[in-house]
This record gives structure tokens, sequence and C-alpha cells, in this order.
């Protein structure tokens, strides 16, 4: 499989197929960090053990069932186009994006496996699953790793667990995360205090693409902080635990907001419906937060649940490498804003039109 047939293909996060059917929780990941015995980690390697490195972990991955007809490329090998769409995609971290010479990827053909290879540590497994999926999702990385485990000698210690680059992600190695659609505790002004709540509880809350970036429409990550001491197992029941009660919590702030001022909220989500209908230049922050308010009237049963596939879809295809990558040519900024609206436009002419007032008794799903 090529880069390219690999971009055109729907991924976990785009295809209707697999669309998350939570009205919370877009989507579930749990990521591995692993590194071959004896070696340098990547942020040390000279240039030669990187590119053996990479040469080993390729072809240890590729060999593995799940990545049969997988794209196995070094990053050097992608343009920077082909780069931002896989990040945008949540398939690549920006830091691999970025990295020098002796990185690779590979990512298998429905796109919720993909390994990082030479990125902060020798490989960075992770494994994608729309919706709120966290026991499949581990169980399926665990079979993989144990698996890869077979083929790679990995550094481990007895006491302190798999070894990693940053002392952080010592121990298990894992990072299990979900990305949540919170606009009801933004709008009414809680998400700073459910932040401090999941810090205090060991978890860590960052925007739509990790760590320093922007919760753009109202979605968040949510995952575990601590990967010593603690085995697998009990990270995803006590993630699973916080995430529910963050879920309830959301839930709870969509009744109370609906209660308070139904018109007032309708009102803002059919102003985004009419936004996206008609404007001539959207930022990709704008696009998110007109997209998260018309995804939140699904919820509220302004729109049928069968439209849930196209928002969360186009929370992707709004990104910026995914509208120019439909226009097969370099666009500056504002060109981009506009040909976003053009696309947008477009989609929001065939989307249903939303009920002008709640229905009898509903309420958030």
């Amino acid at each position: 499989m090529t880069i390219h047939s690999l971009i055109e293909t729907p991924s976990e996060l785009t295809s209707s197929a697999s669309s998350s059917k939570c009205a919370v929780v877009l989507m579930t990941r749990i990521r591995l960090a692993r590194n071959l015995s004896g070696r340098s980690f990547p942020g040390w390697a000279d240039a030669d053990q990187r590119s053996e490195i990479l040469a080993t972990c390729r072809e240890a991955v590729g060999a593995l069932n799940p990545m049969k007809r997988s794209v196995n490329v070094g990053v050097s090998d992608l343009n920077e186009l082909q780069k931002l769409i896989l990040v945008e995609r949540h398939l690549i971290s920006r830091e691999l994006s970025g990295s020098k010479s002796g990185s690779g990827l590979v990512i298998n053909r429905d796109q919720t496996i993909s390994v990082m290879i030479n990125e902060e540590d020798h490989l960075r497994i992770q494994v994608l699953r729309a919706g709120f999926q966290l026991k499949k999702a581990w169980n399926a990385i665990n079979d993989f790793d144990s698996a890869l485990e077979e083929k790679l000698d990995y550094a481990f210690s007895p006491r302190w667990g798999y070894l990693t680059a940053c002392p952080t992600n010592l121990g298990t190695g894992m990072r299990a995360s979900a990305m949540m659609h919170l606009p009801a505790l933004v709008i009414s002004g809680q998400m700073e205090k459910i932040v401090r709540a999941v810090n205090q509880l060991g978890m860590v809350v960052r925007g739509l693409f990790g760590e320093g970036s922007d919760a753009s429409g109202s979605i968040f990550q949510i995952s575990n902080q601590t990967t010593l001491g603690e085995p697998e197992e009990e990270i995803i029941k006590r993630l699973q635990s916080v995430l529910q009660s963050i879920i309830e919590h959301e839930l709870n702030a969509r009744q109370k907001v609906l209660e308070a001022d139904p018109r007032k909220l309708f009102d803002k989500i059919g102003r985004a419906y009419g936004i996206l209908q008609h404007s001539h230049v959207l930022s990709s922050a704008e696009a998110m937060n007109l997209l998260s308010l018309l995804r939140l009237g699904i919820d509220l049963q302004m729109f049928p649940e069968d439209s849930r596939p196209v928002i969360d879809r186009l929370f992707i295809e709004a990104q910026p490498g995914h509208v120019q990558h439909a226009v097969q040519h370099d666009l500056e900024a504002g060109e981009r804003d506009g040909m976003r609206a053009t696309r947008l436009r477009d989609e929001f002419a065939r989307f249903p039109a939303p009920a002008t007032l709640p229905p009898s008794g509903a309420k958030p799903d």
C-alpha cells in the first residue's frame, strides 16, 4: 500500500462505518513506548545507529499479520503535506513529522494501528478506536505488543519495567486516552474545574492534537499520567472510571443549559448551521467551533442521528492539510480559509435542516 492510497482511504475517524456512536467520546487511543535492548535512545543515537534501528523495526513491524499490506516508509520519503495529513488523523505525532533522518512509520490499511519509529523512543505503538472503547483498544495493542516482543528484544528492567527515553514513561510505557467532546462544560464555564479535578486524580487534559494544542471545537484529550508502579489493567480501569464521570458531568451540564434557556441554545446552534451554509471565509478554529455546536445539536435531537458521521468526518477534513490536499496544490492561509468555507457550504447544502424547537421532552443523549 502506498502513502497516496492510504490518504485516499477513510480513516478510523473519517469513515462513516466506524464513526463514533457516542455523544461524548469521539475516539479512544492507547500508545505504548518501547525501546530495543542495548541500543542508544533515538536522541543519543548517531545517523548510522538510527538507520540500523529503523531498518530492524520496520522489518519486524511489517511482518506482523495486522500490518500486512500496510504503509511502511521513512519519514524522509514523505512530503510536508502528507506528514500534516497524518498528524491531523492522529496517526503520527508532530514530533515525528519534524524528525531528522532515520525515522519511519508503519500504518495498517484501516488506520487503526500505527507504529512510529525513532520518535522519542525506538517504537511508539498506538491503537485507535472510534468511540469509547478502552478495553477493546487495550486488548488489541496488548496482543500486537506481545507479538512484536517475540521479534524484538525490548529494553526492560525487573525493577523499573520498560525503559524509555523520558522517565515519565517508565514502567508500562503506556498512555491511554479518550478524545472527548465537552461543549456544555465549556459553555457553562465548568471546564477549568474539571481540569483541576482530573489533574488531582493523576490524569492530564490536553487539546485536540495533544500537548501544547488548543481545545478547538470543545474537544479535549484526557489521558493517564502515571505509568510506573501500576499494572496496565489498573490504569485502564481507573481511567475508565474518570472518563465515565466526565461523561456524566457533560450530560448533566447539557441538561442544565437546555433547561435554563432552550431558545438561546437552539439559536446558537441554528446560527452555526446558517454560517456553515453561507460563509465564504472560515478559519480552522472557527469551523471546529461551529461543527462542535452542530454535533451538540445532534445530541439534542435537532438533527437526525445518522448525520453524526458527517460532523465527525468534517472535524478532520476541515483541518489545513486536508483542505489543501483536496485541491492538490499549495494554498496560502487566506486561500485555505476560502476553500474550507466552500467545501463546508457544499456539505451543508445537503445537510438536514435543524428542528426549530426542542422536541417535547427532549433530553441530551
